[in-house]
């Protein structure tokens, strides 16, 4: 079943199309991130840093129920890239249908969920009285619109397992922009606050939703379901709980690290929340390039797992190596030498303090970001050969000794304990992660001969 509108990635040379199947997944991700840096540029220049620390403190929280879904999403794809390498496009359908429709009741609850019981979450992680309120309403705003980032992620995980990676960018890049023009309209001219800037996200990601249903719908044939073939396959039901759940449970697992640190930064006062706000926006940008070179190694082992290719395999993931080495290193130099100007572009000159209290923490984790590159490469090779519980083990470990060695150090360092609580963290889950790697790779090495 291979058309233009899909990529086989069993056969053919290997550099380019992991090439041209990552770089869509960073281009589009750099738009996702967009969202909400813009809400945090906007916030922090024309409301201030109050704004922006409240955005800071509701971040942990929005990104589990949003990670949760992706990874839901990822290890469902990770299911239909078999069933499409191997081109049973019977039981692809059949996957698709059953994972739209668990996939959106799940959604439904968390959704409800996470609407009424904001609140307390936030009063559970000591957020400071003066920006709770604030973190509140953005929050559920955010909360109602995951029922658009659950239908554009299942289609574009969709698009994705049969390497079509570029659709789903091109949608983003609209959406992006659109959600620039919303926050302009509701923050800055319609001064709807923090509001205003969660409403300017969920109307953008809405778009995009749509934008991916019209174009499954009108540009590939086989997956036009009809009414009677949209079913809950309670076989498939059990393999893809089985995958999703563990990759839910290892995205979800950085960030509800992240949601446990951020009890340990909010008391340490407004200027930091905010501080570090503006720094988790300037890593995600610098460690979704990263993520993503480890997804597109994951679509690449996926397709090619199914047709048993493990020659290729082994050559993609040190192509992948090669990739993560490459870009942190490029990043190590531009963020280290450009702290500063990149905190200013979140809070202006005005706010030295916190500008001061980013450029610390940027300066120390600029230096590290080698160690979370090779993580991500590792975890997309788990992920392709369908070794979900080694990524869930491996971050697990890793988040479990960073939260500690943040509550334990950052008393004594300030932000910049934060930087060195990851440090240890990384090295703990490469400790993990190398011995399983090289396991792995004998096992592969014998089944080629």
């Amino acid at each position: 079943m291979q058309t233009e509108k899909v990529v086989d990635m069993t056969r053919g040379a290997i550099a380019p199309q992991i090439i041209r199947f990552t770089l869509p997944l960073i281009i589009g991700n750099f738009f996702v991130l967009s969202y909400n840096a813009v809400d945090s540029i906007i916030v922090g220049r024309f409301i201030g840093t109050n704004a922006l620390a409240a955005l800071g403190a509701a971040s942990p929280v929005m990104n589990i129920m949003l990670f949760l879904i992706i990874g839901i999403c990822l290890g469902m794809s990770v299911l239909m890239g078999n069933y499409f390498g191997s081109n049973d496009i019977d039981k692809l359908k059949r996957v698709i249908s059953t994972s739209i429709l668990a996939g959106g009741l799940f959604t439904v609850l968390i959704v409800v969920l996470g609407f009424f019981f904001t609140h307390s979450i936030l009063a559970l992680m000591n957020t400071p009285a003066v920006i709770i309120d604030d973190a509140t309403t953005y929050l559920q705003i955010i909360f109602i619109g995951l029922i658009f980032t659950f239908i554009y992620n299942i289609y574009a995980a969709t698009l994705r397992s049969m390497g079509n990676s570029k659709v789903s960018l091109y949608f983003l890049i609209a959406s992006a922009f659109l959600n620039v023009v919303l926050d302009i309209l509701f923050v800055v001219i319609w001064k709807q606050g923090v509001a205003g800037a969660a409403l300017a996200t969920v109307i953008a990601e809405g778009f995009s939703a749509l934008f991916c249903i019209m174009y499954v719908r009108f540009n590939i044939p086989f997956l036009r379901f009809k009414r009677s073939e949209f079913v809950l396959d309670t076989h498939f039901l059990k393999i893809i709980m089985s995958y999703s759940s563990v990759a839910a449970m290892q995205q979800i697992t950085l960030h509800l690290g992240k949601f446990i640190i951020q009890g340990a930064v909010n008391p340490l006062g407004v200027f930091v929340i905010a501080a570090f706000n503006a720094v988790t926006r300037i890593d995600d940008f610098v460690m979704i390039v990263q993520q993503n070179i480890g997804h597109g190694i994951t679509g690449f082992l996926a397709q090619n797992k199914g047709k048993g290719n493990y020659n290729r395999i082994r050559k993609g993931f040190i192509i992948g190596v090669k990739m993560e080495i490459l870009y942190s290193l490029l990043m190590t130099i531009i963020i280290f030498f450009f702290a500063k100007d990149l905190m200013i572009l979140f809070v202006g000159k005005g706010e030295s303090q916190v500008v001061e209290e980013g450029v610390q923490y940027l300066k120390i984790m600029s230096i590290l970001y080698l160690l979370p590159g090779l993580t991500n490469v590792i975890q997309g090779y788990f992920r392709g050969l369908g070794k979900m519980k080694k990524t869930l083990n491996s971050t697990f470990i890793q988040i479990i000794v960073r939260a500690t060695a943040a509550y334990l150090i950052a008393s004594y360092f300030g932000i910049k304990g934060f930087a060195l609580a990851c440090l240890i963290g990384w090295i703990f889950m490469l400790g993990y992660q190398v011995p399983v790697l090289l396991k792995i790779g004998k096992k592969n090495r014998i089944k080629r001969y």
